[in-house]
């Protein structure tokens, strides 16, 4: 597989810019913010914590905590992973063989396409940019063969931030439903929509070969966790995953799942707090953006805390991010990034994030940068 372009790029910057404006997590917390929250028993049954191994599968009451998120499920239709990563390489190495053909949505989060295009012949779909980054559902049909396997999602999208409506995730499960394929779904950043009316059904409660991701990094914000999971009614894959797991990370860290049973239970004032961040920053992007309409063209994403607006300038959306890190410390994402072997990606773009607090001191530099800069790169 090709060097996984983000983490190359996060490994020079992401701890060493001042403003790391393309986080794609929400604002995380400290361990005695968590246990308080979690209530008076959490430090102690963090200090009586047995530090051995743990169950390949998941801790049975962190499994339970995860299946109550879903509809119809239960802790048989859950298996935890150290980060949603290692869930995204098991399912692809367990799915697919050299036989096999692959559908992925594009732009997506590289290990989408990198890691099945290292096992099958892969077809990439796009994300439309002129319709709101809608899933083109023609290109879907055209792309599926007699050999198909799968069809990989991400939803809400990162970069782009963007949802299907309603009618079209339905048209896709009855379209894997037709040809009896699996309906892979990241939904790693689902719970943070703008418009509630448009949150999907998770694809393990939609349809019986659904295989949902999920993690405790982004709509949650605790990253340091490394907990993720699969949920699917497909009990029977979960089983070869489990035993694929054996060869990766075998089991979890036991005190990062107590902590993960701990945030699930207070999970709906985590996301209430991280709803009102993004409301917050939101605003705070559009009055940016507003300022600087000629360089910008930005649009609220669907949900998550990632969005993917297009440079305008002179320079090229790659030389802003690279002299916007250099000479005012303010990281981004650039289109070249999410480079896709695929297919041509929308170019002119960069990955901006608003989940974090802090954002007026990045926003200031930009603004102190721009005005420095504006005479080199304002639209001819």
């Amino acid at each position: 597989m090709r060097d996984f372009a983000l983490e190359v790029h996060f490994s020079r910057w992401e701890f060493n810019a001042r403003h790391h404006m393309t986080a794609s997590d929400m604002e995380s917390m400290t361990l005695g913010e968590l246990t308080q929250m979690a209530g008076p028993s959490a430090r102690e049954e963090l200090d009586g914590l047995w530090l051995g191994y743990t169950e390949t599968w998941g801790a049975p009451d962190l499994r339970e905590a995860i299946a109550t998120t879903y509809d119809g499920l239960s802790a048989r239709n859950v298996l935890c992973f150290a980060g949603a990563e290692e869930g995204i390489y098991a399912a692809m190495r367990v799915l697919l063989s050299p036989e096999d053909h692959a559908i992925v949505s594009v732009p997506n989060y590289q290990a989408a396409e990198s890691v099945p295009l290292g096992l099958c012949a892969v077809t990439g779909v796009p994300l439309l940019e002129n319709a709101h980054w809608r899933l083109d559902l023609d290109a879907v049909r055209a792309a599926i063969r007699p050999n198909t396997k799968l069809i990989s999602v991400n939803l809400p999208n990162n970069p782009t931030g963007a949802l299907m409506p309603q009618d079209d995730f339905a048209a896709l499960v009855a379209l894997c439903r037709e040809h009896d394929l699996y309906l892979f779904s990241d939904e790693v950043y689902r719970l943070l929509e703008s418009d509630e009316s448009k949150r999907l059904p998770q694809a393990a409660e939609a349809y019986e070969k659904g295989i949902s991701l999920n993690v405790m990094s982004k709509s949650y914000g605790l990253p340091g966790l490394r907990i993720g999971w699969i949920a699917s009614r497909d009990t029977a894959l979960l089983q070869k995953l489990e035993r694929y797991k054996h060869y990766l990370s075998i089991c979890n860290s036991a005190p990062s799942e107590r902590l993960a049973v701990m945030a699930l239970s207070v999970r709906d004032r985590i996301l209430t707090r991280n709803r009102s961040l993004i409301a917050e920053n939101l605003e705070k992007m559009d009055a940016f953006f507003s300022e600087y309409s000629e360089l910008f063209d930005w649009k609220h994403p669907d949900g998550g805390c990632v969005a993917y607006p297009r440079y305008n300038g002179r320079d090229g959306v790659e030389r802003f991010c690279h002299d916007l890190v250099e000479q005012a410390g303010v990281l981004l994402l650039p289109a070249s990034v999410y480079h896709s072997e695929l297919m041509e990606t929308p170019a002119e773009r960069f990955r901006i994030g608003f989940g974090r607090k802090g954002i007026d001191a990045g926003l200031a530099a930009m603004r102190d940068f721009l005005a420095r800069r504006h005479n080199d790169i304002a639209p001819g």
